[in-house]
């Protein structure tokens, strides 16, 4: 489920998604930076430029390119603003293509040994007018197939057998 909102100039993509793992072991996933690019979409050459360490930590700065647009790759810096191990992780764009990008990562534990991950990121454009118009036609169709390709990857992943 990908659902978008808008509030004043943010706005907002919501997805949740249940994985046949423990929390724990979501948590490890989701916690490595280096996994982040089985999740991403090749298309979009994700590679990070920065030394990583395994797991997130608050104040973390990890660096990366990414193509946002065919042929053009981007520079994007983001922070680990907040970590509650097993819980919740927060990143936020420092440098990279949006005005602002803040993106929070639940983990909730289900019963079965099941986890279900709840993504919430706000998000402002640039360019005033121009940016909302952009948003329309271009980037909340690129978000929604961004996280849709992550969604069936982890599907793909956790849940066939």
């Amino acid at each position: 489920m990908i659902e978008f909102n808008k509030h004043s100039s943010i706005y907002t993509l919501s997805t949740k998604q249940v994985v046949n793992i423990t929390l724990e072991k979501a948590w490890d996933f989701f916690s490595s930076p280096s996994n982040l690019s089985k999740i991403t979409p090749p298309h979009m050459g994700f590679r990070i430029t920065s030394k990583t360490n395994d797991k997130l930590y608050a104040g973390q700065i990890i660096s990366y390119k990414v193509g946002i647009f065919p042929f053009v790759k981007q520079d994007w810096v983001s922070e680990i603003t907040q970590v509650k191990e097993n819980e919740f992780f927060i990143d936020e764009q420092r440098v990279g293509p949006y005005k602002m990008w803040h993106h929070e990562h639940w983990f909730y534990k289900l019963i079965e040994g099941k986890t279900l991950i709840e993504d919430k990121v706000s998000y402002e454009i640039p360019f005033g007018i121009l940016g909302s118009l952009a948003q329309k036609i271009f980037i909340k169709n690129q978000l929604k197939n961004i996280f849709q390709y992550r969604a069936d990857t982890l599907e793909k992943m956790f849940n066939e057998k």
